[in-house]
């Protein structure tokens, strides 16, 4: 009787809660002013939870069906979603250290208790008893399945035990790694004269002290002009050598802690590495397919590379007034003589491009882009923010009217915040639900205007956000992002070619008609300039993927000195002194962890995507397809038929090969 009366009142819950959701077209996200207040919303998602585990453990097993077993955890998921992804967001955005933290611990208690619904043997037993109707319900009881195994549920007690135990501590540690990064409010100083070379833009804006010396911090908007400008080698090896050790010494312990954690685990499930572990349900399936893959994008381009570093260095020896054989040239040296070579051979100045992308006029073209592609349409709206600077647009089908999705936008620096570019899928979609994603930029612009490449950074992650944005996936689980690791990023990395193509950078003038026209000469000698960095660009992702490649293998051995002689393995030398591992984020993120190759692979499958819009990149038609077979599917469909079903073919890597090369 017990169990009926719980079985019975979670479906009252589960209608209550689609009602609900129904009922507003705008759902805008919970904004915390203090610690108490997210502590008070983690608790009561927490203990919510764990009661929606309990009706969900309740329902005999032989009256399991889709209705009360994948759409109710469909629900009980869309709650857990509700609390956890705007504190994840918090983690990184409040000005509030107190609310950081709070953050933090509510998603270790989150983690630890996936950790516990993913080790239910009654949940598992339940998950395996439904009878899928549809293509997207088999997929996701295929993944909730894999969900289990690799939590462990079907492993004896001890080793069940054991593994939660290593994710709980996982959880931790990832942490720390990454507020260890996120808080080191590391200031370098530089007397005036170091900064010869910068633009008085830039002098206007740095922070002095009292003694007229100027205190950068390792924003982006600081550090890049910086590297690519300042005239004075001694100052740049300076604020590289600083800006790479961000983070410091006590993350290269953790780092070491997680890869051995990790392989520890793997070995509970009797598989030698943790690569084996992380990429079995990617589409990579098998470590020795992404070693092959890592191996075939070294040959490409390690002699792109040496010819990039010969020129360069040619170049510093010129400025020097020697001979290229009496220089050194040194990895301080790269962006300095980079941007040089770009002045000099293509007559491209990137500081000098941020008055054709100025801020926020770059932010409206890259919406005007999506609209033009996607048919929706982004209206801002007045809601309540974490910060004055955020800014927020309901996203609109322009064939329906209807409100599908809202956005936030975070663009500028600030102390305490997030570091890089990244998308937080703060509310993922769930059509069954009538729910509506909410989709979060997180960015560190200059307020002023974009150059080139932070161009290209913005519109990768609005591929992120629209990912999200445009998702009408089933079920919370397989809307938006929530792809295989190797697939994720190829809807973002095909959105950067929108801000390199002739067709797409007209709209700008739609957007600012008082901004300078970026005409076809200009833009093919960007293109040129981008080609000539290829090398150098695609060795460093090959040497970050090998490195997180060799940290998951069955002997990761130390990582500091697994880096150093991976970076050494080319035409620049190792800087003694420097631990970029310390903030190598990415791989201390298990999302990441065993699958940084991702990025390659997924640009593979972007560069063959984008095959499809062939001369006419502005192609609505081609772009609505795109929307509607990629964008809108999420993770409800195999990532390779995803791609099959738009190219309407197999993909091939012959445009990334290309790419690559610097022929494309």
């Amino acid at each position: 009787m017990k169990k009926q009366w719980i079985v019975r009142v979670f479906a009252a819950m589960v209608v209550a809660m689609l009602m609900a959701e129904s009922a507003s077209a705008r759902v805008t996200l919970p904004i915390y002013g203090d610690a108490a207040a997210l502590k008070n919303t983690c608790a009561a998602g927490l203990k919510r939870a764990r009661a929606d585990i309990v009706a969900l453990e309740a329902v005999p097993l032989e009256k399991v069906n889709v209705i009360n077993t994948l759409n109710a955890w469909n629900a009980a998921q869309a709650r857990v979603d509700n609390v956890r992804q705007p504190i994840d967001l918090y983690a990184n955005v409040s000005d509030d250290e107190k609310v950081r933290a709070a953050a933090d611990e509510c998603l270790t208690q989150f983690a630890s208790l996936t950790t516990d619904v993913f080790q239910s043997e009654k949940l598992y037993q339940r998950i395996k008893a439904v009878n899928p109707a549809t293509p997207h319900q088999r997929e996701l009881r295929k993944n909730l399945l894999n969900g289990f195994e690799d939590t462990g549920v079907a492993l004896p007690p001890l080793k069940r035990a054991k593994v939660k135990e290593i994710l709980d501590k996982l959880e931790a540690l990832r942490q720390t790694f990454e507020k260890n990064v996120r808080e080191d409010r590391t200031k370098v100083v530089f007397a005036p004269d170091e900064l010869k070379g910068l633009p008085q833009a830039y002098l206007d804006k740095a922070p002095r002290d009292d003694k007229g010396n100027y205190t950068l911090s390792f924003d982006y908007p600081e550090y890049l002009p910086f590297m690519q400008t300042a005239e004075g080698e001694a100052a740049r090896k300076r604020y590289y050598i600083a800006f790479t050790n961000r983070g410091g010494e006590q993350n290269l312990a953790v780092l070491n802690e997680i890869m051995q954690l990790r392989l520890e685990m793997a070995k509970l499930y009797g598989l030698p590495s943790y690569a084996h572990l992380a990429v079995r349900h990617k589409m990579v399936e098998t470590p020795d397919m992404v070693n092959n893959f890592l191996r075939d994008v070294k040959g490409k381009v390690r002699e792109v590379e040496i010819s990039e570093v010969i020129d360069l260095r040619a170049l510093k020896a010129k400025d020097m007034g020697k001979k290229p054989d009496e220089v050194t040239f040194e990895r301080w040296d790269v962006s300095y003589y980079q941007e040089k070579l770009r002045r000099a051979r293509f007559d491209i100045n990137q500081e000098a491009l941020r008055k054709y992308f100025p801020m926020p006029a770059a932010v409206e073209y890259t919406m005007a882009v999506a609209s033009t592609l996607y048919g929706i349409r982004f209206q801002p709206a007045e809601v309540p923010t974490w910060h004055k600077d955020v800014t927020y647009y309901d996203v609109l089908d322009t064939k329906t009217g209807k409100q599908i999705a809202g956005i936030y936008l975070d663009l500028y620096p600030r102390d305490g915040k997030y570091k890089h570019a990244a998308m937080w899928q703060a509310r993922s979609a769930s059509r069954i639900a009538g729910r509506n994603p909410i989709s979060a930029l997180v960015t560190n612009f200059n307020r002023d205007g974009l150059n080139h490449d932070e161009l290209e950074t913005l519109m990768h992650e609005f591929g992120h956000v629209l990912h999200g944005a445009l998702s009408t996936a089933d079920y919370v689980s397989d809307a938006g992002t929530n792809t295989v690791q190797d697939f994720v990023e190829a809807p973002s990395q095909m959105f950067e070619e929108w801000a390199r193509r002739p067709e797409a950078l007209a709209l700008f003038q739609q957007v600012c008609r008082d901004c300078p026209v970026m005409d076809r000469e200009l833009i093919k000698r960007l293109d040129e300039a981008r080609k000539f960095g290829a090398g150098v660009r695609y060795a460093r992702q090959h040497r970050l993927a090998s490195f997180d490649m060799k940290l998951a293998s069955e002997k990761p051995g130390d990582a500091l000195e697994v880096w150093q002689s991976i970076e050494a393995d080319g035409p620049l030398p190792y800087v003694e002194g420097t631990i970029f591992p310390a903030n190598f984020a990415h791989i201390a993120n298990s999302g990441y962890g065993a699958g940084y190759y991702g990025y390659m692979w997924s640009e593979v499958l972007a560069l063959d995507m984008l095959s499809a819009f062939g001369n006419n990149l502005m192609n609505p038609v081609v772009g609505r397809r795109f929307r509607d077979t990629v964008l809108a599917q999420g993770g409800q469909q195999p990532a390779k038929d995803l791609v099959r079903n738009f190219l309407r073919r197999e993909p091939n890597s012959k445009a990334f090969f290309a790419e690559i090369t610097g022929q494309r």
